[in-house]
């Protein structure tokens, strides 16, 4: 038999995509915050729908710059991600406190992650309902990936310091390309 779930524990169960590592730069300084509320827009152009907090140090650089990086980390990089998310960026320099590579991304200002699995060069294109609720649209206008990790497990948040770590895969028939 069912039961109520708490209003407040509802985005448990919606959570899609992994936690992934948003780079951002202004005034010659790299910020690394860990996000886990975003979801695909679009195929082409790759747009990325993203919920920045209006408590984050993050969000007064992607207004103003209007570009960031989404760098998507495996399970090995678990706990420098949640020590991302643990700390803010206006007290710490993530990058040498979490031990982070930072490499030059070839479309925007801030760095990738060099210890990533894949790398997402993005730019802002629609911040109309960032006022509001301080979400973003953003295009993925070039994207990186290490073709030697293979079946990489990415980490997705479950909330409350608990996370799933992506496994086997099926394959099932599609009409989707």
């Amino acid at each position: 038999m069912k039961r109520a779930f708490p209003l407040s524990r509802v985005y448990q169960l919606l959570e899609p995509g992994p936690v992934v590592l948003l780079t951002t730069a202004r005034k010659g300084r790299a910020n690394v915050m860990a996000m886990s509320w975003h979801t695909m827009m679009e195929f082409e152009p790759p747009l990325v729908g993203c919920v920045i907090s209006d408590r984050s140090f993050t969000l007064a650089t992607l207004k103003a710059t209007k570009e960031c990086v989404i760098n998507i980390p495996t399970v090995e990089l678990a706990k420098k991600v949640v020590g991302c998310g643990n700390v803010s960026g206006r007290v710490v320099d993530k990058f040498t406190a979490f031990r982070l590579t930072p490499e030059p991304a070839s479309r925007v200002a801030p760095p990738l992650v060099a210890e990533c699995y894949a790398n997402l060069e993005c730019r802002v294109v629609d911040a109309k309902l960032a006022a509001k609720y301080c979400f973003f649209v953003l295009e993925v206008v070039k994207a990186w990936i290490d073709p030697a990790r293979k079946r990489p497990r990415t980490i997705h948040h479950l909330g409350y310091g608990a996370f799933m770590i992506a496994g086997r895969t099926i394959k099932l028939p599609s009409k989707m390309k």
